[in-house]
Order: structure tokens, then sequence, then C-alpha cells
């Protein structure tokens, strides 16, 4: 793939058109002419602030890019403000995903990432809202988060109780279900792409008698799985072929949150967009709290939103002495 470097053109970033003179970018595609204009399509992956995804810069003319380069790659440093949004983007898009498959649109999701970036809290407040106004109406709860250890008859019988249209069945760090054969094989014929998703369970079983549940049913609902696993890092191969079974049948959503500094910015927005509110300690404890997580960074025994919320814990209870009770609660030892 050669490169290209730009005379003059530009991209439109989170609504904010760039202007791209002298940036270079692997080429995929020369200039073409669609609705909108001119463009070249480039690999937006290459350069940091930039789509994961091939990308059409919108050019003039044919003229407006030296093909013949032997100039390397862009390098570019994404910015905080950049790396702020494209996280904000990412938790936006998962709560958008997250009413998809409650209409019923979207049949299954698997969503990836750290542990203690809110991964479940985002899940969890669109169908609770949703659970709030069933609620009202005296309707029956038509979702459940499943947390923890499943055997393969329990899925089952949990794929019955919400088998009706608009259900939805949530597995948070409930990783068994990838690993064991016989779980996987039926959540493939629950989140198959067939018109009719038939689920079956034929072997005699004295808990489906007694529970009332029968040995087979069409299954309607939705699925979503929450998990720390980063699906293209696993390593053994059979666990990498039950999970490529899985991830065939649902959308994927990877919250690529992979370094320290992108962990801080995310704690940092989110404390900003008031997750500290109800502790109500006040602006200045807040930004001491963040700034206290900012400074322990390497230190910390996990750096994530649940150590923020343990640490305003203790400016709670402990306003003139939380930090000394942080060091020895929330930190590694030396």
């Amino acid at each position: 793939m050669s490169n290209i470097k730009l005379l003059e053109g530009s991209y439109k970033i989170r609504g904010k058109e760039v202007d791209l003179t002298g940036m270079v970018f692997p080429l995929v595609e020369g200039y073409k002419v669609g609705t909108q204009g001119g463009y070249v399509t480039v690999d937006g992956s290459a350069v940091a602030g930039f789509p994961d995804r091939n990308i059409k810069i919108k050019v003039s003319g044919p003229n407006c890019f030296d093909q013949s380069t032997t100039a390397k790659v862009t390098k570019r440093e994404e910015t905080d403000e950049e790396t702020i949004e494209r996280l904000r983007e990412r938790f936006d898009m998962l709560e958008d995903m997250t009413r998809a498959t409650k209409r019923g649109d979207v049949r299954a999701m698997i969503v990836s990432g750290p542990p203690g970036v809110g991964k479940s809290h985002g899940v969890e407040k669109v169908l609770g809202n949703h659970e709030l106004i069933a609620q009202l109406g005296n309707k029956p709860a038509k979702y459940e988060v499943v947390k923890g250890a499943m055997s393969a008859i329990g899925l089952y019988c949990k794929l019955y109780k919400h088998a009706d249209k608009d259900n939805v069945l949530v597995f948070d760090d409930c990783d068994s279900v990838f690993s064991d054969e016989l779980s996987l094989n039926i959540l493939k014929a629950a989140l198959d792409s067939k018109r009719t998703r038939k689920i079956c369970w034929n072997t005699d079983s004295f808990k489906l008698r007694n529970e009332g549940v029968p040995d087979s049913f069409d299954f309607k609902g939705s699925a979503i799985f929450i998990t720390n696993i980063k699906f293209d890092n696993v390593k053994s191969k059979k666990m990498r072929d039950h999970l490529e079974a899985l991830e065939s049948r649902c959308h994927y959503i990877d919250l690529t949150i992979d370094t320290d500094r992108e962990k801080m910015l995310r704690i940092k927005q989110i404390t900003k967009d008031g997750m500290l509110n109800d502790y109500q300690l006040g602006e200045h404890v807040e930004n001491d709290i963040v700034d206290f997580m900012e400074a322990n960074k390497n230190k910390l025994r996990e750096l994530s939103l649940r150590t923020v919320l343990k640490v305003a814990d203790l400016a709670k209870a402990f306003p003139d002495r939380w930090e000394a009770m942080a060091e020895n609660t929330v930190m590694r030892r030396a």
C-alpha cells in the first residue's frame, strides 16, 4: 500500500471540517467523484484521531495529492479532548445499541472492555428506564441481569423465561457460557439469524419437569454479553473457536480503553458529568479525588471508576483523612 501526501483536502471529524493539507495517509483507492464531489480513499486507522476504518477525504481534483511521495505516514498524537470525545461516542453508541436490542432490532450484542469503566452501567441505565415504565404500568419485568457461573440447563431455563419479544437477558461477567460447548450450542440456536429460533433440550430432565419448562420453545428475545475478555487476544484455539461462533451471531462493541491514559481520561469525563454528585462532596473534593487518582495511577490496585467510588466513600466517611485511608485500602504496598 503506497502513501499519499495531501496538497489540499479536508475531512469532517465529529462534525467539524478539518484541513488535512500536508498530512500523509496510506492510499486505499485513488481519486473518484461522488454525489458530494471529489474524494480519495485512505486508511484512517493509520493516523491517531481518525476513525479505525477506510475514510473518504474530500479533495477538489485529482492533482490535490502527491502519490509519488516517499514520506512516512503522519505521526499525530490524539489530544485529550479528542480522546474524551471518542470515548464518549463509544459509550453513547453502547446505549443506542442497548435500546435497539430492547426493541428487538438487534438480536444480540457483545460488549468488551476492561473492568470498572462503566460497561454494565450504560446497559443497565437504558434497560432500567424501560423497567421503570413497565412498573408504572404494572407489567412484568422484561429484562434480567445474570452474573457468575451458569450451567447449560440453567441457561436453557433463563432463555425460556425471557423468550418473548422485547425481553432482554444480560450476561454480565458470566463467561462460563463461552467455554461450555453445550451452553454455546444453546446460545447459537437462540441467536441464529433464521426467522424462527427454536431451542431444544433433548435429554430427560427433572429440573425442566419440576419448573414446567418445555423441552423445546421458540426464542424471540435478545441477549447482551458484558465481558472483560478481549476476543481478539484469546490464544486458546478451542476457546477462540467458541467465541468466533458466538461473535458471528452478535454485534461486537470493543470499548477500546486499553491504556492508563484512556482510563484516566474516562475517569475525568465521568466525574465531570456528575458521577459523584450523590456524595455531595463539593467540586473541590471531587477534583482532589481525581488528582489523587492521577498522581497514584501506577500504584492503585485497579485504575477504574470502581476505585473512584471507593475513594469517594472514604472522602464521605473520613473527610479529614481520606487520603491516608485510601493509601492503605486502594493502593498496592511497595
